[in-house]
């Protein structure tokens, strides 16, 4: 009986201790560097516009239809871009419905893009991430939109080419992933270029 009672106290200490070291101090520690090191990261790595309003954040994807912005990925989560419903569509390389929701979206981008109907269009302009909130798209997606957006925005398609050089991120590490452009970073320094 007092091996029992022993047991039993050890194993409630052990848990309040424990409790506490890894629900209190850890994450109190993890939080403090992370403030100290990495304050934008540990913040949401959140975005302002010209007025200091917070507009997004890098990391996740947002919708612009309007023609003086870059476009995002298509988007599968929820209605569109909603980071409650993260996901895919789930559809396979053989599905019809699939395929023919990539054919419609191709025609749709050449014709927004004024782009010739023999142009190349790249697999992120018309097919979702599996997150359905990836704020990059492709260098080539990015070039291939500038036109548009430079004449909606009464800007030469250098001065556009150039924020799009800015906007572009080289692979995590050097290694992992592809070289992309964050869209909401490239759309909000556009805005502020138009304010100057």
């Amino acid at each position: 009986m007092k091996t029992i009672i022993k047991d039993t106290i050890t194993s409630i200490l052990v848990t309040l201790v424990l409790g506490v070291v890894l629900c209190g101090f850890y994450p109190l520690i993890v939080y403090g560097v992370g403030q100290l090191l990495f304050p934008h990261q540990a913040n949401g790595s959140l975005i302002e516009d010209n007025a200091g309003r917070i507009v997004g954040s890098e990391w996740l994807g947002q919708n612009f239809a309007s023609a003086k912005y870059f476009h995002p990925r298509p988007s599968a989560a929820g209605t569109g871009y909603d980071a409650a419903n993260s996901s895919g569509t789930n559809l396979g390389p053989t599905s019809r419905k699939l395929m023919d929701a990539v054919k419609a979206a191709v025609a749709q981008y050449r014709t927004e893009n004024n782009l010739p109907a023999d142009t190349l269009v790249p697999a992120d302009a018309v097919t979702s991430s599996g997150s359905g909130l990836d704020p990059h798209i492709s260098v080539k997606n990015a070039h291939l939109q500038t036109a548009r957006v430079a004449k909606a925005r009464g800007l030469s398609e250098g001065v556009v080419a150039s924020e799009i050089a800015k906007a572009t991120e080289g692979r995590s590490l050097g290694i992992f992933g592809e070289v992309g452009v964050n869209v909401l970073k490239l759309n909000v320094a556009l805005d502020k270029l138009a304010t100057k």
